[in-house]
């Protein structure tokens, strides 16, 4: 059974020692607990957190208004095209505009950040 002594107290004890070398372990914690990475995850649930509950909110709207007010959603709108079926279509189509969305949000906001971590990191591991 060995003791790990944290680096900078076996640097006290013993002046001459040199730091252990990062590992990618060390290396990946060091990341987790910067402020860059904490940014990152806070930029990532500034759009994940009220685009769930909006879309979540929707979608409830749609079953809600499917389950108890029938004749509202069966009314015909063009031919036999009625409002309920206006609404499921639509759920498609807030689908691939909330993933439109994201994927312009994480290019101007998320992307650049963890490029540069990973760089960061990539730097560091071949030191």
């Amino acid at each position: 059974m060995t003791t790990d002594v944290p680096d900078s107290a076996a640097q006290a004890a013993d002046p001459d020692r040199q730091p252990a070398p990062a590992t990618p372990a060390r290396s990946y914690i060091a990341v987790q607990d910067s402020a860059e990475f904490a940014g990152l995850r806070r930029a990532l649930r500034r759009f994940i957190f009220p685009m769930t509950v909006a879309f979540f909110l929707w979608y409830a709207l749609y079953v809600l208004l499917s389950a108890y007010a029938r004749g509202f959603m069966g009314l015909k709108i063009i031919g036999n095209i009625n409002v309920a079926l206006v609404f499921g279509l639509l759920q498609f189509v807030s689908t691939f505009a909330i993933a439109w969305a994201y994927s312009r949000y994480a290019d101007r906001n998320i992307d650049p950040t963890a490029e540069k971590i990973k760089a960061d990191l990539d730097a560091g591991e071949a030191k």
